[in-house]
């Protein structure tokens, strides 16, 4: 009787382990085995966090795919082009449904990228382009409109005519060939002289300072700046508060930081670019996730990574001045009012 009962037990569970290998799928072995109740997997690479709005862009992307059922795995290269490329290689080796990347160098990742993409893995080009590796998706602000808001602002304020100075960002990221473009091209035929241009590596707001002590004949004698960005902007800004100049040199920025609002309602910088953060990382999450589940995002324009045509996602700009802060940024939320006027306060 014992023996009979041992062996009714031991058919049980043959039929059982039958049942559970034929069957459905743990939620481990879906995991593994890419199950459709696996959560989707996104590895995102950053350049940096020294630039203001970056932590904001990390955070609304992250809450985004979370939201939308993601796990994200940020990873900060901290302005190595050398340890970006082995987070994209980690990511790869790993398996990740999607990888998103703010380039480091927009030329140096390129077989990287085309290593992940040879593994089936979707890549989005984050804000700035990847050249020549025909990423899946590129979403970004329209960057030579930014360039054209500059101009405008910088002509209507010098009424046309002037000398300025160009204080780009790193050559290496795309997003500053774009902008001057577009900044050129609508200075083109106009009476403004470009005295000099200088690029600062890494975005590093002291070489701006630097280079305008180094060159200060020069620097005293013209009537504006163009700056790559606000962090720029507010090195400019500080070396014209140094000789009493602030806000009789025109100086223009990009990315609407909380200091440049601040300087701009004080009259010290001319004007920034505002770009809706917000926008672009839920919009870059979205994507990303669709990318994960074999879907192609929507999109309208597309833009040459200088091999290929990359599908591209424009967000447009907002150009931004003390006439119009309540209305853009105040409004928005971007920044709070209190923030903003706190100088005049």
């Amino acid at each position: 009787m014992k023996t009979g009962r041992i062996i009714i037990s031991l058919i049980l569970c043959a039929v059982m382990l039958f049942g559970c290998s034929s069957g459905v799928e743990t939620d481990d072995q879906q995991k593994k085995t890419g199950g459709k109740d696996s959560p989707i997997e996104i590895g995102v690479t950053f350049d940096s966090f020294v630039i203001e709005r970056w932590e904001r862009d990390r955070d609304i992307f992250v809450t985004t795919a979370k939201d939308m059922g993601a796990e994200v795995n940020v990873q900060n290269a901290n302005g190595d082009v050398n340890r970006q490329k082995d987070q994209i290689r980690y990511f790869t080796e790993k398996g990740v449904d999607v990888i998103v990347i703010v380039a480091v160098d927009s030329n140096a990742i390129t077989s990287e990228v085309r290593e992940a993409k040879a593994k089936n893995i979707p890549v989005i080009a984050y804000d700035r382009l990847i050249r020549n590796a025909g990423a899946d998706l590129y979403i970004s602000f329209d960057n030579e409109m930014v360039g054209h808001y500059m101009a405008k602002a910088l002509l209507t304020t010098l009424s046309g005519k002037g000398r300025i100075l160009k204080i780009n960002g790193p050559a290496k990221d795309n997003n500053v060939s774009l902008v001057n473009k577009g900044f050129d091209d609508t200075m083109a035929g106009r009476n403004i002289i470009v005295e000099d241009e200088y690029y600062a590596s890494e975005w590093n707001g002291e070489e701006a300072f630097k280079y305008l002590e180094e060159h200060q004949t020069l620097a005293d004698s013209v009537d504006g700046v163009m700056c790559g960005n606000d962090t720029l902007a507010g090195q400019a800004v500080r070396y014209y508060s140094v000789k009493r100049k602030a806000g009789q040199v025109a100086v223009v920025g990009q990315d609407a930081d909380l200091d440049a609002c601040q300087r701009v309602v004080e009259g010290t910088q001319t004007m920034t670019v505002y770009k809706p953060i917000e926008k672009l990382a839920k919009k870059a999450a979205e994507c990303a996730v669709k990318l994960a589940s074999g879907e192609k995002p929507d999109t309208e324009d597309t833009i040459e990574d200088g091999r290929y045509s990359v599908p591209y996602v424009k967000i447009d700009p907002v150009a931004v001045t003390k006439d119009n802060m309540d209305e853009v940024i105040i409004d928005s939320g971007f920044h709070l009012k209190e923030d903003v006027y706190l100088m005049r306060q």
